[in-house]
């Protein structure tokens, strides 16, 4: 399904291909001979540009999102495998993305970096050229330490003061009543959804 939204619609290469149960929905570009596979989501929400490059596969139920303050840029190359999730992130070319895997806001992925099946790349972490995160490890910096899951503390030590409620939503972590405010500002800008429209294939 393809999705006009705030005004911009999708550009698909011609050589490119989107399953008919895939949705891309606004300023989404999909280079050449680009596969979008059965129920994959590419959503470029009010402002926010997804751009795929050449030979890129997203696979089956995986999740591309970008929103005005973080943009997503995905290289040539790049595989995004199957229930993973990239929001406003920057993966250069050749890039691995496994089965499960979530990469966020902010994240820079180099030249043939790796995420192995249910890895983290947690937001502003810099991951460099050719690193590798193993199966359910979390990377987190800039530049990137890549930490076991039970890890816990030395994880949340980096990643506290990346602040993840400020970089992604605009509210610091120590704003009252944070969910509710964090709710009302995704409603109100999720709003804009309502006037979309289903283009013709």
């Amino acid at each position: 399904m393809l999705i006009e939204h705030a005004g911009k619609k999708p550009q698909i290469h011609p050589s490119a291909w989107v399953a008919p149960d895939a949705t891309v929905c606004g300023d989404v570009a999909i280079g050449a001979g680009s596969r979008i596979l059965h129920g994959a989501r590419l959503i470029g929400e009010d402002g926010g540009s997804i751009r795929i490059g050449q030979e890129c596969i997203v696979m089956e139920n995986a999740a591309v999102r970008a929103t005005r303050r973080h943009a997503c840029s995905i290289g040539d190359h790049c595989l995004i495998g199957p229930n993973s999730h990239v929001a406003g992130a920057v993966l250069k070319g050749q890039v691995f993305i496994a089965t499960g895997a979530a990469i966020f806001h902010g994240a820079h992925l180099g030249l043939r970096a790796e995420v192995r099946p249910h890895g983290v790349v947690h937001l502003r972490t810099r991951l460099e050229p050719g690193a590798s995160v193993p199966i359910g490890w979390i990377a987190v910096g800039d530049p990137a330490r890549v930490l076991p899951p039970d890890q816990h503390d030395e994880i949340w030590a980096i990643q506290r003061p990346l602040n993840f409620p400020q970089w992604v939503y605009g509210f610091d972590r120590d704003t009252p009543e944070l969910m509710i405010r964090i709710c009302h500002y995704l409603s109100t800008s999720l709003e804009t959804h309502r006037l979309d429209s289903v283009l013709a294939r």
